[in-house]
Order: structure tokens, then C-alpha cells, then sequence
């Protein structure tokens, strides 16, 4: 079965900092017309920061969307910093918001964060044999980050209590819980 959907317009409602907002005309396989309201992202990395096996950085941060602080793995959009090197956000991400420097990088996984509205692609990875960072890079304007280090046992209750509600960090905590 053809389940492809033609675009026959688009238009951009919004062109902001960090999201582009576009609505679509498009045609569906059997012929009717519906419309498709897409936030377009520059897409971005997650990390899950390991000090030690037993220990990864969150950091808690105020999210407007969520109307509450969260508790998170470090995260970021591409710019154009990075020249299309996801490994350079990563590196990038790690010196604004924790200041520390990977030793070894590894993908875990890439996803769609909200497939349903957004084309937002993020890569999950993560990083160990972290030292701090020489040369602090400046974080985003009104970016205040609270750190802190937890256990698997302790980052595994945290989302069992409902402390831990976002999905980038839940993924990268099974992920982990997953090694052996």
C-alpha cells in the first residue's frame, strides 16, 4: 500500500531562533486533501555523560513548554558552529553545559523526538573518559544549568518516581542500564 503524501503547497507560518513553523497542502494516496502543520528543527544531540560505569551528569534546567525545571542529559541543537559535524556538537555541547571534554564518543542511537509534528532528528551518544574542559565555551543566553551526578540505581528511580520525564534522558538511562 502507497502511503505517500504529496506536498501541493507550503507556506511558513513563523521563522524563529530555534523552530521554522510550515503548513502543508497535501494530496493523500486515495486523492482527498489535508492539511500538515510541521515544526522544521536544525535537529540536535543528546549525550549521556558517564564520569564512571556507575555515575552520569543530569542537568536541571527550567523548560517553558513544560511550564517546570527538568531534569536532563546535556542537549543541543546544530548550528552552524558545528559545519555539519554532529561529533563537533557534541564536543561543543559538553564544554557549554558541563565542562568537561570526552575521551571516547560512541552513537547509540539517532531518532525522531516528536514524529507526529516535528521533523526534529536527534543523535543520541555516549561519552566517557570525560576531563574538564581547558577552555570554557560561553553557554546560550538564558541557559542556567543546576548539575548534578547520579548512580544507574539512583537515575533508574528517578524515572520509576516520575523525577526523570524526559524521553532523550529515559532512552540514554535504559540504554546505560542495558551494558553490561
Amino acid at each position: 500500500m502507497d502511503l505517500e503524501e504529496h506536498v501541493e503547497s507550503s507556506e511558513t507560518l513563523y521563522d524563529g531562533v530555534i523552530v521554522r513553523l510550515e503548513r502543508q497542502q497535501v494530496r493523500l494516496p486515495n486523492g482527498e486533501a489535508a492539511t500538515r502543520e510541521i515544526v522544521r528543527h536544525a535537529g540536535a544531540v543528546g549525550i549521556l555523560a558517564l564520569t564512571d560505569a556507575d555515575h552520569m551528569i543530569l542537568e536541571r534546567q527550567w523548560r517553558a513548554p513544560a511550564a517546570k525545571a527538568t531534569l536532563e542529559i546535556p542537549a543541543g541543537k546544530l548550528d552552524s558552529r558545528d559545519a555539519d559535524n554532529i561529533e563537533h556538537a557534541v564536543r561543543r555541547e559538553l564544554n557549554e553545559e558541563i565542562r568537561y571534554e570526552p575521551g571516547t564518543l560512541k552513537r547509540i542511537t539517532g531518532f525522531y523526538s516528536s514524529v507526529g509534528f516535528s521533523d526534529e532528528y536527534m543523535t543520541l551518544f555516549m561519552a566517557t573518559d570525560l576531563t574538564p574542559v581547558k577552555t570554557e565555551l560561553p553557554r546560550d543566553q538564558g541557559e542556567n544549568l543546576e548539575l548534578s551526578t547520579v548512580t544507574k540505581t539512583q537515575a533508574q528511580a528517578m524515572i520509576a518516581s516520575g523525577e526523570i520525564e524526559d524521553a532523550k534522558t529515559i532512552m540514554a538511562i535504559y540504554y546505560w542500564l542495558l551494558q553490561k
